[in-house]
């Protein structure tokens, strides 16, 4: 029996994937369940894996193979598996076992290769010194006098070469964008391009923080399982941030603004295929300990590929923390339909004015991207001035006077 493989739908909306690479090779043995592809939708990357077992057949009914890269309907029929054929003895033959085995690299054959000089002749005195003034080598000009011999008119009319000769590779190469990469472009081009996006900034000081997470953290880590990091203190000040000013919990939908009066707030993780987003939802019902367990369990699942679309879809607010990279400031873009992202960054020590002396402190620059087409000027800067709060005073703001009971210890 020929059993047609169709690629499922991996969401609402999605009408088509990217074959992203072919995990077996056309007549291998697969079993079932065996993750024959990889397929890139705009959101994810997800394995496609054999409805049966049998011998596989990289084409449609009809013959048309689809190659690595290739656009496929959802629905379409990618292979074929005979589930009537038996497996061959010692078929273990897959592409992912074979990339195991390192080719052996050929030594590459020497090149004959050819020097080339411009100039046959040596440089008259009057020449050389003034192509010594203008740091022309010799060998870049061609000599117009007597056996190809550089006359000082030759040194006059030679021109620098633009840039530094350094001979250096200089080879160039082109590689396909995959879905998901182009997906997020398209959307970072919409947004600039359909919302009046502003950004404002703040700056916060760090050592509230810093002060509960050098007492909290090894007893929060040895009962919890998880480490208590600074996107739980962010996640929960966003949260009380965004109950103080809903404009920023909200987004355009056509002529109207749709509020929400819950939090499910975005996390910009990187993945092995680029950013993701996965979302944590309510995250206004959820304590230190629940926030930063849901971040760690999105980042794991988005750096091993499993995030799933379900996971990436919807999100009323987005954090994104560009500091793990090193990022000192920049200006988020909105995720839409969403029309706010905080963006966080690294944190150095700065002298600040405390009180009227000057003490070193660790701060850490905060910017707000927003749609200013619902959020005004007024509600941006106080939304930020609310999360800066709440960061400098946390014991007070988040943890209602009491860290021991708010950590859950």
């Amino acid at each position: 029996m020929i059993l047609e493989m169709k690629v499922p739908s991996p969401g609402e909306s999605i009408t088509e994937v990217e074959i992203a690479e072919w995990l077996v090779q056309d007549g291998d043995y697969v079993e079932k369940d065996q993750a024959i592809a990889e397929v890139d939708s705009d959101k994810a990357t997800l394995e496609l894996p054999a409805e049966a077992s049998g011998i596989i057949t990289l084409a449609d009914a009809d013959g048309n193979r689809y190659e690595e890269g290739d656009a496929v309907n959802v629905g379409a029929v990618v292979c074929l598996i005979d589930t009537s054929a038996e497996k061959p003895e010692g078929e273990t033959s897959t592409k992912q076992e074979k990339k195991e085995e390192a080719p052996k690299k050929e030594e590459p054959k020497p090149v004959a290769t050819e020097s080339k000089t411009y100039a046959t002749g040596t440089p008259s005195p009057a020449a050389k010194k003034i192509l010594d003034e203008k740091g022309i080598d010799t060998d870049s000009v061609k000599g117009t006098g007597k056996d190809g011999r550089i006359t000082k008119e030759d040194a006059v009319n030679a021109v620098p070469s633009m840039g530094t000769p350094t001979g250096g590779n200089r080879g160039t190469s082109r590689s396909k964008m995959s879905m998901l990469r182009r997906k997020v472009a398209e959307r970072l081009v919409e947004a600039k391009n359909t919302t009046a996006m502003l950004t404002t900034f703040n700056e916060v000081d760090m050592s509230p923080i810093f002060d509960l997470r050098n007492q909290y953290k090894e007893e929060f880590k040895t009962k919890h399982g998880v480490s208590l990091g600074f996107m739980s203190f962010f996640t929960l000040a966003v949260v009380r941030a965004l109950k103080m000013y809903p404009a920023v919990n909200s987004m355009i939908d056509g002529k109207d603004m749709i509020s929400y009066d819950f939090c499910d707030i975005s996390i910009a993780v990187s993945g092995p295929k680029g950013l993701m987003v996965p979302v944590i939802r309510n995250a206004e019902n959820l304590t230190f300990r629940g926030v930063e367990a849901e971040v760690k369990r999105l980042a794991l699942r988005a750096r091993d590929g499993q995030i799933t679309v379900d996971e990436m879809t919807g999100g009323t607010f987005t954090i994104s923390n560009g500091g793990v990279f090193g990022s000192m400031l920049s200006t988020p873009i909105i995720n839409p339909p969403q029309s706010g992202i905080l963006g966080m960054h690294n944190i150095v020590e700065r002298p600040v004015a405390v009180d009227g002396k000057v003490e070193i402190r660790p701060i850490m620059y905060v910017a707000l991207s927003y749609d200013h087409r619902i959020i005004d000027g007024k509600e941006s800067v106080g939304f930020l001035v609310a999360v800066k709060e709440a960061l400098e005073n946390p014991t007070e703001l988040l943890m209602d006077n009491n860290p021991k009971k708010a950590l859950e210890m």
